[in-house]
């Protein structure tokens, strides 16, 4: 027992003795992390940190890539400070993009050109504070003539147009895929009016605003299609933007019963003469028309309109004068100075609207393509794809002819 107590007491002093040198040891010696055999002393918070990395949705050397393909580049434990994408040759230029709030992702708002070389280059810094970076040379798919589709605009960018007329958009490859092409299709103007679309075939589709367009108005046409798909494999070739004005509003109102037409000028009726339209076989159509086309001095044959060269019917005038096109099918405004004994008492033309050469010169010289005239008075229907014959129809019906109605 004596002997156990010694024991006891040795190691209970020996405990005491190592307590008080470890209290009397250096404060700084009892940190965490300050032990030389604790592996964590010489490791920076920073280095805990994953790498940054930078990644891109196409990979360095790819070829054939799709020319609707919206790039995008990702940060991960990184942020984006700069992304260009620039082609390497030709007139492609850079492609645009936005970086994120959070500026962990890059989205291309560009489009890809076909057939070019692109380098892109993305440059960021990780959360470790080291130099994040991506460099990818990437080659768009080529395309043939046959795979786009160019767009033409009427009406041409600067021309002052009547109060009718309607924004036609013409495809020289057919567009299978509407829905994707109207998207990209946008008519502005100011000041604001409402419109619509209206598929004519898949070569042609119109707008037009719910009613006449406001004189004075001026109106942008973007075309923005390039590198849209537009169905089949074909995809738009070339963004366009047109400008144009909306004129004095002239709308000359026909009616073949009374062979009269009058003509306003901003709701001011200006002049009213005789004239004549259509005879029995050859009926003018009721309805609402759009001038065309004008033309000082043109050559008119009946077999452009069916009328076979032996027929009893036949003509062939080389120089009538003052002619404004207003149907795909035939019908005009022009002089007949042949006819003048009839106009005011009776319908003797072939369906064109004939008037002395004085009265076609002095309307002539006040018309520009989008003027108005309204035809009353026959049984003959005008259509809605026979010319700009965008006001037969209500509005209603005209927007069920869009693809994204």
């Amino acid at each position: 027992m004596t002997l156990r107590r010694a024991h006891s007491a040795l190691a209970a002093g020996t405990a005491l003795l190592l307590a008080a040198g470890l209290t009397a040891c250096d404060a700084k010696s009892a940190l965490p992390g300050a032990s030389d055999d604790d592996p964590s002393a010489a490791t920076s918070p920073a280095a805990s940190l994953p790498a940054g990395k930078v990644r891109a949705n196409v990979r360095s050397g790819a070829t054939g890539v799709p020319v609707d393909q919206v790039l995008k580049v990702r940060a991960t434990h990184a942020s984006l400070s700069r992304v260009s994408v620039t082609a390497t040759s030709g007139e492609a230029g850079e492609v645009v993009g936005e970086l994120s709030g959070d500026q962990t992702t890059w989205t291309a708002s560009g489009r890809l050109e076909p057939g070019t070389t692109y380098v892109l280059k993305a440059r960021g810094t990780g959360e470790d504070g080291q130099a994040a970076k991506r460099n990818v040379r990437f080659t768009t798919q080529a395309l043939t003539l046959a795979e786009q589709t160019y767009a033409s605009v009427a009406p041409l960018g600067g021309e002052t147009v009547g109060v009718g007329m309607p924004v036609v958009v013409s495809f020289d490859v057919p567009v299978t895929d509407r829905a994707s092409i109207e998207k990209h299709l946008q008519v502005t103007s100011s000041p604001v009016q409402a419109g619509s679309w209206h598929w004519l075939s898949d070569q042609e589709v119109h707008w037009r605003p719910k009613r006449y367009w406001q004189a004075g108005t001026d109106v942008t046409v973007d075309v923005d299609i390039n590198s849209v798909p537009a169905g089949g494999g074909v995809y738009g070739q070339e963004s366009r933007r047109v400008q144009f004005h909306v004129g004095d509003a002239n709308i000359y109102k026909v009616n073949a019963k009374t062979h009269q037409m009058q003509v306003f000028t901003n709701g001011k009726k200006v002049r009213t003469f005789p004239i004549t339209t259509g005879k029995a076989g050859f009926t003018t159509r009721s309805g609402t028309k759009v001038i065309m086309e004008k033309f000082e001095k043109r050559r008119m044959n009946s077999e452009t309109v069916g009328i076979s060269a032996g027929s009893a019917e036949a003509y062939d005038i080389d120089d009538v004068r003052w002619a404004m096109r207003l149907t795909n099918s035939g019908e005009f405004i022009h002089a007949a100075p042949w006819s003048v004994g009839s106009q005011g008492h009776a319908n003797v033309s072939h369906g064109c609207t004939g008037m002395s050469t004085e009265d076609a010169g002095w309307l002539y010289a006040r018309s520009k393509r989008g003027d108005v005239v309204e035809y009353v008075g026959t049984d003959r229907p005008m259509t809605l794809d026979n010319g700009y014959g965008d006001w037969n129809a209500s509005f209603a019906d005209y927007r069920s002819g869009s693809a994204l109605s």
